[in-house]
């Protein structure tokens, strides 16, 4: 498979609210932070874009850009205002433990 189709495919589910909820969701639990920004900018990048986000939040999109870089290290309000930009909420639930 080529790279771009998967792009494409991946692009496609993005589009889907629960797929992006589970895909945020997986990418933040079990994986790094790095991950979840990169998640977070496929987010972006398959809906609306950095341009349209930055508008949404009220934040300069060089610094949407350099908050979600592998290097970034946003504060919580700003995550919280790029999810909700994409429609979607934070929310904390309790541990379960397996045993």
């Amino acid at each position: 498979m080529k790279l771009k189709s998967m792009h494409e495919s991946l692009d496609s589910d993005l589009q889907d609210p629960e797929y992006v909820a589970l895909y945020l969701n997986d990418a933040l639990h079990e994986g790094s932070l790095e991950e979840f920004y990169l998640a977070l900018r496929n987010v972006i990048r398959a809906n609306q874009g950095m341009s349209q986000v930055a508008d949404s939040t009220e934040l300069g999109r060089e610094s949407l850009y350099k908050a979600l870089l592998e290097s970034g290290n946003p504060q919580f309000s700003t995550v919280s205002k790029i999810v909700g930009a994409l429609g979607l909420q934070i929310s904390i639930e309790p541990v379960i433990n397996a045993s």
